[in-house]
């Protein structure tokens, strides 16, 4: 992951497990983070981490497909 400085990564799940691992390590080498998840709560409390650690992150919450309706 060299030369991740500044880019735009998008991650979806990000709000748990391999997803929010993978926003902590990109933002600590300066990857600007777009996070997408379910749980907003969880985004809003990764998004102040990273930020808090000098990050840049901005945050969406996603909706759930079931059987071919938004739930």
């Amino acid at each position: 992951m060299s030369n991740i400085q500044d880019k735009v990564v998008i991650i979806t799940g990000a709000s748990s497990g391999i997803g929010e691992a993978t926003a902590k390590e990109l933002a600590s080498k300066g990857a600007k983070l777009v996070l997408a998840a379910r749980r907003e709560d969880r985004l809003q409390k990764l998004q102040a981490k990273i930020e808090k650690s000098g990050g840049k992150a901005v945050y969406k919450v996603t909706l759930r497909l079931s059987r071919g309706r938004i739930t």
